[in-house]
């Protein structure tokens, strides 16, 4: 059974070579998020989208989520505010956290950015507290990285 380094170690040059070229970023968060899904079985994949003063629902995996959230509100919110990936051991004792399902107890959200600007984020829950850690952050910083980089003309 592989690690969890080591399941992040093969998934991101298929990651990688998932986004090449293209243009897209709403179709480059469509495969990121069901490659992460898939591998490793998350409660939630996904992407929410700066737009305007709010972030906005993206292509995900799983149950149905919130569509909008406030900026610096939630874990989502907090981490496109701080510019920063956010990890959350247990949800229910985060200040503000949005619960759009009840079924959430652990969570990491990690920025995108494209020139210094966060312009979306990569929300990911587990029904387990505690899953997430500094792997988890090195590895999906470098996912995103790659996912944002400017292929020609994006969208």
């Amino acid at each position: 059974m592989m690690t969890k380094e080591e399941k992040y170690q093969s998934l991101l040059p298929q990651i990688a070579a998932l986004v090449e070229g293209e243009t897209d970023l709403i179709a480059k968060m469509a495969n990121v998020s069901a490659a992460l899904h898939g591998e490793f079985g998350f409660w939630w994949t996904g992407f929410y989208r700066v737009v305007g003063n709010e972030l906005v629902l993206g292509p995900f995996q799983g149950p149905i989520a919130c569509i909008r959230i406030a900026y610096g509100r939630g874990v989502c919110g907090t981490a496109w505010q701080r510019g920063e990936t956010v990890i959350v051991p247990n949800v229910h004792e985060f200040p503000g956290h949005i619960a759009c399902s009840s079924a959430s107890n652990s969570e990491i959200v990690v920025p995108v950015l494209r020139n210094g600007t966060v312009i979306a984020v990569l929300d990911i829950d587990s029904t387990d507290f505690g899953t997430f850690d500094e792997t988890d952050r090195i590895y999906l910083e470098q996912m995103m990285e790659v996912m944002a980089a400017p292929s020609g003309r994006d969208n």
